[in-house]
């Protein structure tokens, strides 16, 4: 298990419980994997189903349970029906805690042996995980925290539509220039069309990378609209002008799109407030998006901080500005890069290795010398000692014992000890 690839644990950890634990699909929410925490095995029709509230619904449901150390089983709701499950729960090191569910095909209840070696085997696999985490290749990092980003902002893009669309079903309830009758009409007129544009949303998500300029500023006029209909505040809108056939990417339309929305959800809670304007620009390499009020102009500096908008914009290469004029309203500005480039991964060291020179570093990580390496090998003294001049300079090290600590952080199997001789 501790030698597995880490895409290839989930998938190994099922065969080798397959005796121990029968079961049908195999599914984990660890916290100690920012990359995917969330990962299934097993048939299609059922691996797809689980999610990750799934899983964490079901480590809720058996926390008396795994809090003493031992696995829960029992039946529950998971992937749309009830299904037999076994669930077990670490928290190794106070890190964040990481879950396992075993789907059954059978009520038949396992052993109580049986789930003391499946808790056993679920400490040692996450403890090895963290270690892995902690003592990541500058590669592996950096791929953790490229997922993360996009997974934040993801998280943010549906908060803030939900905001929004909750925002806009509250607005006829709560108007007093409409009876009961009415505002319950306006109130399921509104969540109907939310419903419905969140799954076009989500449909266009999918299948588009980019959006037509105009038809991305569209879009924000009709999510704009609903906030403001039962409001005395006028929405002037002005789209870009002479963008053609022009697209944005879509990551940047939609953050474009929140942070357009954002600005007007914290203007609209000000008073004496009658007017806004919202506008995009397309001026060579970037989208600049601007909404302007007529308001007091209080709003703080940190205004689009709310929804981890300011955290997108960020993410994006972007930047915001909130200009407030006591008595004359307040300019946020925001400007996204067109062409900003994903964050550059850091390569791994061992990849430039060849096959030969990396066998020559493992051994080399065990601690052997070169006579004991041509030994294992099969190859000459001196060409041991080719490939350890190669290996340092790929590595940039000076050293045998800076490689072999090297290739132990890089995870290469069997790296293990590093009492390296000299």
């Amino acid at each position: 298990m501790l030698r597995t690839p880490r895409p290839d644990v989930l998938p190994r950890l099922s065969e080798v419980l397959g005796t121990l634990v029968p079961h049908q699909a195999i599914a984990q929410l660890n916290g100690v994997c920012t990359f995917s925490p969330a990962r299934t095995h097993g048939p299609a029709e059922l691996a797809d189903a689980i999610s990750g509230l799934d899983l964490s619904r079901l480590a809720d449901l058996a926390a008396d349970a795994t809090a003493q150390g031992r696995p829960w089983q029992g039946e529950a709701e998971l992937a749309g029906r009830t299904r037999t499950v076994v669930v077990a729960a670490t928290t190794p090191g106070g890190a964040p805690g990481a879950v396992l569910v075993l789907v059954r095909a059978d009520a038949e209840p396992v052993g109580p042996g049986a789930l003391a070696v499946l808790q056993q085997l679920w400490d040692l696999v996450i403890a090895h995980s963290e270690h892995r985490a902690t003592d990541a290749a500058p590669t592996h990092a950096a791929i953790s925290r490229a997922a993360a980003n996009a997974r934040a902002r993801t998280i943010a893009e549906l908060t803030g539509a939900h905001n929004a669309a909750l925002t806009a079903v509250l607005a006829p309830l709560r108007s007093a220039a409409l009876d009961d009758a009415t505002a319950r009409r306006a109130a399921t007129d509104l969540a109907v069309t939310a419903l419905l544009d969140l799954r076009r949303a989500a449909d266009l998500d999918r299948a588009l990378s980019e959006e037509p300029a105009d038809a991305a500023f569209a879009r924000l006029d009709r999510e704009l609209r609903p906030l403001l209909r039962h409001t005395r505040v006028r929405l002037d809108v002005a789209p870009p002008a002479g963008t053609g056939a022009r697209t944005v990417p879509a990551d940047t339309a939609h953050t474009a799109r929140d942070a357009v929305r954002a600005a007007v959800l914290v203007m609209l809670e000000q008073d004496r407030l009658s007017r806004l304007h919202v506008s995009w620009q397309l001026t060579g390499d970037t989208l600049r998006a601007i909404v302007r009020d007529d308001g007091p102009g209080l709003l703080p500096a940190d205004a689009l901080a709310v929804h981890r908008t300011a955290d997108r914009i960020t993410a994006l290469g972007g930047s915001c500005a909130v200009e407030a004029v006591p008595g004359w309203g307040t300019t946020v500005t925001v400007d996204l890069p067109l062409t900003a480039p994903e964050p550059a991964l850091a390569a791994d060291p061992l990849d430039g290795l060849q096959p030969r020179e990396r066998e020559v570093l493992l051994e080399l990580a065990q601690g052997r010398r070169n006579r004991d390496i041509a030994q294992a090998l099969h190859i000459s003294e001196s060409t041991v000692k080719f490939h350890v001049a190669n290996i340092l300079g790929k590595l940039g090290v000076a050293t045998r014992g800076e490689a072999a600590a090297l290739a132990h952080r890089a995870g290469l199997p069997g790296a293990t000890a590093l009492h390296v001789a000299s």
